[in-house]
């Protein structure tokens, strides 16, 4: 049966989401003890991640002195809060901003990638799963709505991560493309997807909910990233949209999705050590201090926005982050 005839499946994975936004805002505002508690239980784990990074890890696979690693540096940990709050809460942008802020502040690509691979793998897992936590989406396989997201999740996760693996061996094995078509193409792409959201959402259109089309979004995004090495948050989760996802499980699945692709891009890096590659981890202290955070608090924010913010916040940054790549390329 052909999904359009399906009007019932309209905005299916994001039941939960829609019912507790037709709450008034106290009661979205309202966590219940056992949401507290694990909120308490990340703080600390945070906590502990935060000293074995800066006390083992770290020195460990940075070149520089021990001093140098073990230092976390303020703007670099509040831009990474202030970037990650927004990631977490539209899907997209952290890897973009950080990372070109990163870069005009001179560090080397060896120094970043990872460390926002590192990074992302941590704040993507956590933010998906206070989401999931805070209602803003349903993770399992206890009802339709669930089973839906996971599926959804398991394509974007797949594509997600073949494409990240193709995108890291690439970048550092010498094939490369022009810095400026890539932006430049990212940009373009972006800004179409960001231009048709918010048409649709301006008009008032109906959008019904098509799965198939995520499969083709998904696809698209997985290339996207593969080629540039960048563009998938944006395209994935506006794609999402467009194929009739509730904005706020939206947002959910592909902060969730992110942090499992991560994982590969993690593996993908320490392989190319072993062909002599040194990494640099000096960052990641630094990032993970206000990343994962933002990873906790803005699902929080989500759930407590109306969703019709999120239908303009959404496209909204993406052009944003349009506008960055392409102040990049002048």
């Amino acid at each position: 049966m052909d999904d359009q005839s399906q009007p019932e499946d309209r905005g299916e994975i994001g039941a939960i989401a829609r019912e507790l936004d037709a709450l008034p805002v106290v009661n979205r505002l309202q966590l219940d003890r056992t949401s507290w508690r694990r909120i308490g239980a990340s703080l600390i784990l945070y906590a502990v991640l935060l000293w074995l990074l800066i006390a083992y890890v770290v020195p460990r696979f940075t070149p520089d002195s021990a001093e140098s690693v073990a230092l976390v540096l303020p703007v670099v940990a509040v831009s990474a809060f202030v970037f990650e709050t927004l990631d977490s809460a539209s899907g997209m942008g952290f890897g973009a901003t950080i990372g070109a802020l990163l870069f005009v502040l001179g560090y080397d690509p060896l120094a970043v990638t990872p460390v926002l691979l590192l990074s992302e793998a941590a704040t993507g897992i956590v933010s998906g799963l206070f989401h999931n936590e805070f209602k803003n989406v349903e993770f399992g396989f206890g009802n339709d709505s669930a089973i839906e997201a996971m599926r959804v999740l398991g394509i974007i996760v797949v594509l997600g991560v073949l494409a990240v693996v193709v995108s890291v061996v690439l970048t550092y094995f010498q094939f490369s493309i022009p810095d400026a078509y890539i932006k430049g193409y990212v940009g373009v792409v972006v800004l179409l997807i960001a231009s048709v959201t918010l048409v649709q959402k301006y008009v008032g259109a109906a959008t019904a909910y098509r799965p198939r089309w995520l499969i083709g979004f998904a696809i698209f995004a997985g290339l996207n990233k593969g080629i540039a090495g960048s563009g998938y948050g944006p395209v994935i989760t506006l794609g999402e949209i467009i194929s009739g996802v509730y904005e706020k499980s939206a947002t959910a699945i592909t902060s969730m999705a992110e942090g499992i692709v991560s994982v590969a891009g993690i593996a993908a890096f320490f392989g190319i050590t072993a062909a002599g590659v040194e990494i640099n981890l000096m960052l990641l202290p630094s990032v993970f201090a206000g990343g994962f955070l933002a990873a906790i608090l803005s699902p929080y924010t989500v759930r407590a926005l109306p969703n019709r913010a999120l239908q303009y916040l959404v496209p909204g940054y993406a052009l944003v982050l349009v506008v960055i790549l392409f102040a990049q390329i002048l």
